[in-house]
């Protein structure tokens, strides 16, 4: 079986845009994590990190690999997660369903917080978009789900929990970078971007939000894909706030002014409609409504 390690890893570089706070999530030295991810490059016989004073970011070609890699990485620690439950047969078991978004910047201090208050309950985390989200919570493989898009289906029940603002992004030598006006809707409505697949809640709200979208440039199914894409100048991308915020503070993404949308969208907990929520599920979202940004 291929040793998924050297994949984790360099998701969390990905991720933190650091060798040295990967080494910290991990609990190694930071040369160890470089040599972790320098024999994963051999192995590929590929690229995957560009190094500068400034930190670290994925290539193109890195992109690429950590999109494909997350879905083992997930699948194993879903995997380990399941095995830890059947274990725990005292415990009572939680099973969540949530948007990349929410699961990737939003649940884990939630999880936390619910951990603090019930420390013998197992959670079991399946995160996808925001339309497999529904699906899973309707076909009862989920208590309760998060999801990102515009409306939610008739045969839910919904409580906003969050809020949070899409956001333009380009490379600094786009032409967009420089305009001070930025764009408006219509515009961004008719250029190809580098997107979420089909069915995500952040592609459905844009979508609803500037009137229809014309089909995207490049389909990738997570955030930090779509971010060294767009760094790299293939295309501008709109994501979470939550998501871009250290590309921009490091400068090597651009946040461009949308004119004529409403790019503020709330983020939703879900379950079927009828059946009250009760026990850890009533509690994570109690708590998240609590946090609410």
């Amino acid at each position: 079986m291929v040793d998924l390690g050297p994949y984790d890893v360099l998701l969390s570089v990905a991720e933190l845009g650091s060798m040295g706070r990967a080494a910290v999530r991990h609990g190694v030295t930071q040369a160890a994590v470089s040599a972790r991810v320098r024999a994963l490059e051999g192995a590929l016989g590929v690229t995957l990190l560009e190094r500068s004073p400034r930190g670290t970011r994925l290539t193109t070609t890195g992109a690429l690999v950590a999109d494909w890699a997350r879905v083992a990485v997930d699948a194993a620690e879903a995997l380990e997660v399941g095995v830890a439950s059947l274990r725990t047969e005292q415990a009572s078991r939680l099973r969540v369903a949530a948007s990349l978004t929410v699961a990737e910047y939003l649940l884990p201090r939630w999880l936390v917080a619910l951990r603090a208050e019930l420390p013998d309950t197992v959670v079991s985390l399946t995160s996808h978009n925001s339309a497999d989200v529904v699906a899973d919570v309707l076909a009862d493989r989920a208590e309760v789900g998060f999801v990102e898009g515009p409306t939610v289906p008739d045969e839910l029940d919904s409580q906003v929990v969050a809020r949070d603002r899409l956001t333009l992004v380009v490379a600094p030598t786009h032409p967009w970078a420089g305009r001070r006006r930025g764009v408006d809707a219509a515009r961004l409505a008719a250029t190809p971007l580098v997107a979420r697949e089909a069915g995500s809640g952040t592609r459905s709200f844009l979508d609803h939000a500037v009137g229809g979208l014309v089909d995207p440039v490049l389909e990738l199914s997570s955030t930090t894909a779509i971010k060294a894409a767009a760094a790299d100048g293939m295309a501008p991308a709109v994501l979470s706030s939550l998501a871009v915020a250290g590309e921009l503070a490091a400068g090597t993404l651009v946040a461009v002014p949308v004119a004529g949308a409403e790019l503020d969208r709330r983020l939703a907990a879900v379950w079927p409609r009828g059946r009250p929520l009760a026990g850890p599920a009533a509690d994570l979202v109690r708590l998240a409504a609590r946090r609410r940004g």
